[in-house]
């Protein structure tokens, strides 16, 4: 690699930079396929519709992945600490692995695979490289939530992107995400008419959620411009969750930025609040989801 295309990507070749990238991506790839074969499992033993899982919580199929969320990384080159876009790899495998496959041929068999994803990206940076990777690709939906003055490269059009003035507090935050996860909720991606126009059953948006958790909106990060408190950001992590649960939909969650200033603990509390969070949102169902 060029000196150039080092100082894009922030950090210089090396094997260990080499066999790091490949492990994050890699594990991304892992939790998607783990999370996604367990739903399978649970609705083939639950005997459910895998497009309408309207019963019990076979949905709660949650994989983390302590790393990834590399959204900066585009086809031919890398930027901003990125290499590869694991969650890119991820989805397009699960489209690969497990392609849609529609009942209404015959309505004795149930629905499998995958139709459409959605990436929920809520690093301070936009998902650039995603909503790249992704233009024009419908069975992929990229949502990113950003700071309007916190580009360091081109900007690039997600199907659906919200910018946030810097110095953004929890309030504004928190009812700016709340608005849009609804409004992605109650957009309809499907017609819900058949062929005489009568409406039918609405299928589910989403069959698989990715949630890119970047706590660099945090105050005191030391390159995000927002000013979120770690209250804020548990609250961000619970809209999320509700999201993915009223969506019924399988999810993994990835790492995203964070970068400590001088004292280290309130990004890496921040951090680990996202893993700890979600097990204790599973948790919260009151019984064994595994």
């Amino acid at each position: 690699m060029t000196e150039a295309e080092n100082r894009n990507i922030g950090f210089p070749w090396t094997l260990q930079h080499v066999n790091r990238t490949l492990s994050s991506t890699g594990g991304t790839l892992a939790a998607a396929c783990d999370a996604y074969e367990e739903y399978i499992r649970r609705c083939n033993t639950l005997d459910l519709d895998v497009s309408d899982d309207q019963t019990d919580n076979a949905h709660l199929c949650w994989s983390a992945h302590i790393a990834g969320g590399t959204h900066h990384a585009f086809r031919d080159y890398g930027e901003g600490f990125c290499i590869f876009s694991d969650i890119a790899v991820a989805a397009n495998v699960l489209l690969q692995k497990f392609p849609h496959q529609s009942s209404t041929a015959d309505p004795t068999t149930k629905s499998k695979g995958i139709r459409r994803i959605l990436i929920i990206d809520l690093d301070v940076h936009q998902g650039n490289g995603n909503a790249a990777l992704f233009q024009g690709n419908d069975k992929v939906q990229t949502f990113s939530v950003h700071c309007r003055s916190n580009y360091f490269s081109k900007k690039e059009h997600s199907d659906l992107d919200i910018e946030l003035p810097a110095g953004s507090t929890d309030d504004t935050y928190l009812t700016t995400l709340k608005h849009w996860l609804r409004r992605i909720e109650e957009h309809p991606f499907d017609d819900d008419s058949d062929q005489q126009g009568k409406k039918c059953q609405r299928q589910k948006p989403f069959d698989f959620i990715f949630y890119q958790a970047g706590v660099d909106i945090h105050k005191d990060d030391r390159l995000g411009r927002l000013s979120i408190s770690q209250e804020g950001i548990s609250k961000r992590n619970h809209l999320v969750f509700d999201f993915a649960d009223r969506m019924r939909a399988p999810l993994v969650i990835c790492m995203g930025g964070g970068y400590p200033k001088d004292d280290w603990a309130p990004i890496l509390t921040a951090h680990a609040g996202v893993y700890i969070e979600a097990h204790q949102y599973l948790s919260s169902f009151g019984r064994d989801l595994t």
